[in-house]
């Protein structure tokens, strides 16, 4: 990036040290992954400057020749990838798809019944601090006090007392898999359209190792840079009914122009998800959450439902003594990237986050296995047990460097995992 040195070497430092930061840490944020570069390069192309108010064919702005090709490049490969009948790939975000969804076919005061939040839904599913709780009057269904895992019949039986016109099933803090054809039934009862979230799987999806909400579905929405190891920008699909009036409700209803570079980084994502190498990353991301899952559990850790479907681990650290705040910070000191996440339990306690959640996508797209979950559950142990003594931390922090180290993100592009894709 030598124009940007020169033009500004102050926020080119800032670029460069986050680059070092990510080539030093351990993501284990379970909504971050480490696209490959094609990706960064397909951002950071010509395609940032084009205004494309409208979809292709019908612009309202000239010069679009090219940006109506990328995008429906990207709606094509985003049908193909997963057996869509439509898809909008506009939006700006999850939240921004989910929306422009909940505009298209409901009005202002409908019912809506979703996963409550600290139970592992998500701000845009009607949280009381999200726009949405103010649209839309929405009820939330909990997870079973004991198994932690969603009751579906307490979700019919709240649907049958309030018809709601839309079900949402989905969570970005939900470690098992959903039983879409269960909620499929229940929408199909209550006469409510369902929408299905899967920010957080799509990858998986994706490659085929968890089953896809897509045939269960009216709508499904996700983004892509999660296991979808692509950039920004959320993507909705949709039964071909719905096509016309979703089209409106992203374009012109919540937003205006889409940035063409992002849609770029769409289409190519879809592009990588049918290779064998993201295959095989999704595999091992499923694996690696696993193994984390049993190497923190016999360290003495309980794990939120027990263990894990998808690539998420959530930890009870409140049983521990911690709060989700002090497990994330002291984590962070010693070189691992986590986030404090909300666990069931907290419901009650609305004032307290006593969970952390980890994910196994950036660790797995880096290429990291079996062997280094154990090594990573054992460091996360160590920085917990010393998160009051530095010293413990810093040497913490040297192992976490060294492990670093042997699996580079994108220094050297012979060593590089992610260039391995074809």
């Amino acid at each position: 990036m030598d124009d940007l040195a020169r033009d500004d070497p102050v926020l080119s430092k800032l670029i460069c040290a986050e680059e070092e930061r990510i080539e030093t840490t351990l993501n284990l944020i379970a909504a971050e992954n480490h696209p490959p570069p094609s990706v960064l390069e397909a951002l950071g192309s010509v395609l940032t400057t084009k205004t494309i108010e409208g979809y292709p064919g019908a612009r309202f702005h000239a010069g679009c020749v090219h940006a109506d090709a990328v995008e429906s490049l990207a709606v094509d490969r985003a049908r193909a990838l997963f057996g869509a009948e439509y898809a909008n790939v506009q939006p700006h975000s999850g939240t921004s798809a989910n929306l422009a969804v909940y505009f298209s076919v409901l009005d202002v005061g409908d019912r809506v019944l979703a996963m409550s939040l600290p139970h592992g839904g998500h701000l845009s599913h009607g949280h009381r601090a999200s726009a949405t709780s103010r649209c839309f009057a929405f009820t939330h269904y909990p997870v079973d006090e004991r198994t932690e895992r969603i009751d579906y019949d307490v979700v019919s039986d709240l649907a049958a007392r309030h018809r709601p016109k839309m079900i949402v099933a989905g969570a970005s803090a939900y470690p098992r898999l959903i039983d879409y054809r269960q909620m499929a039934r229940i929408a199909r009862d209550a006469g409510a359209y369902l929408m299905v979230d899967m920010a957080h799987i799509a990858g998986l999806v994706a490659a085929g190792v968890i089953e896809s909400p897509v045939p269960y579905s009216d709508v499904v929405t996700f983004t892509c840079y999660k296991t979808m190891m692509g950039g920004r920008g959320g993507v909705i699909l949709a039964r071909e009914a719905y096509a016309e009036r979703i089209d409106r409700a992203v374009f012109p209803g919540s937003q205006g122009t889409s940035p063409v570079n992002a849609i770029a980084a769409k289409a190519l994502a879809f592009h990588l998800a049918k290779t064998e190498t993201f295959s095989r990353i999704q595999r091992q991301t499923l694996a690696n959450a696993r193994r984390l899952a049993e190497g923190l559990s016999a360290a003495g850790y309980r794990i939120v439902t027990g263990g894990t479907d998808n690539h998420q681990v959530i930890v009870d650290v409140g049983e521990k003594g911690m709060t989700g705040a002090a497990a994330e910070n002291a984590l962070e000191s010693a070189g691992i990237a986590a986030n404090r996440n909300a666990i069931p339990s907290d419901a009650s306690r609305k004032a307290t986050v006593s969970g952390l959640r980890l994910g196994t996508g950036a660790v797995s797209s880096r290429g990291m296995g079996d062997k280094e979950m154990t090594r990573i559950a054992a460091l996360i142990d160590s920085a917990l047990e010393g998160r009051n003594d530095p010293s413990r931390l810093s040497r913490v922090a040297d192992r976490i460097r060294s492990l670093c180290s042997e699996f580079p993100v994108y220094k050297g592009a012979e060593s590089c995992r992610l260039r391995a894709f074809e």
